[in-house]
C-alpha cells in the first residue's frame, strides 16, 4: 500500500482537462444563467420532465441519467425528473413502443397538464429502430402520441438529450 501511495505522491494526476462540448450553451461562460433564464421566460418556472421506459434496452436510460451527475447537473440549470405526469411539463420517451405500454404511455401523457411536449429519445423511439412494428411493438413513439422533438442515436449522448429538451422548451415558446 504505500508503495502506491508514494507512486501517486510521485507522479500526481494523470487526468486531461475536460472537453468543452456544446451543451446547449451550458458550457459557455454563463452559459447556466442563460438557459435558466430562457426556461423561465418561456414557461415562467423550473422545467419538470417525466421519463417512460416504452420498451427500451435501457442504454438511452443510462445516457438520461448522466444528465444528473455533477458534470451535466440539469437540476442546476432549473430542469428536474418528476414521478408523477401531473407535475410534467415534459415526457421524455425512450424505446420502441411496445404493445403492453400503448395504453399506460397513453395514460401518462393525458394525465399531464397543458402544454404538453413529448420528446422521443434515441433511434427506436424516433423510428422504431430495429424493432419496428410487429406484434409485440407499435414502433416509434409518434405512433402513440403526438412527438414534438425527436434526438437520434443509439443511444443519443446526454449533449444531445439537452438539446433536445432545449428545442422543445424553445418551440413551445
Amino acid at each position: 500500500m504505500w508503495q502506491t501511495l508514494r507512486q501517486i505522491a510521485r507522479v500526481g494526476r494523470l487526468t486531461e482537462a475536460p472537453a468543452r462540448h456544446d451543451r446547449g450553451g451550458a458550457a459557455e461562460p454563463g452559459g447556466e444563467q442563460k438557459i435558466r433564464r430562457e426556461l423561465l421566460r418561456v414557461l415562467g418556472r423550473a422545467l419538470t420532465v417525466r421519463l417512460v421506459d416504452a420498451g427500451s434496452c435501457n442504454g438511452c436510460e443510462l445516457e438520461v441519467n448522466a444528465l444528473s451527475n455533477p458534470y451535466y447537473n440539469i437540476e442546476g440549470l432549473g430542469i428536474q425528473f418528476v414521478a408523477s405526469p401531473r407535475h410534467a411539463d415534459l415526457l421524455l420517451v425512450t424505446g420502441p413502443v411496445s404493445r403492453h405500454m400503448h395504453g399506460a404511455l397513453r395514460r401518462t401523457f393525458d394525465a399531464m397538464p397543458d402544454p404538453k411536449l413529448v420528446v422521443a429519445a434515441g433511434d427506436c423511439a424516433c423510428s422504431g429502430g430495429i424493432f419496428g412494428e410487429s406484434y409485440a411493438s407499435c414502433g416509434r413513439v409518434a405512433n402513440v402520441l403526438p412527438v414534438d422533438v425527436t434526438v437520434p442515436g443509439c443511444p443519443p449522448s446526454p449533449e444531445a438529450l439537452l438539446q433536445g429538451i432545449l428545442r422543445a422548451v424553445r418551440r413551445s415558446g
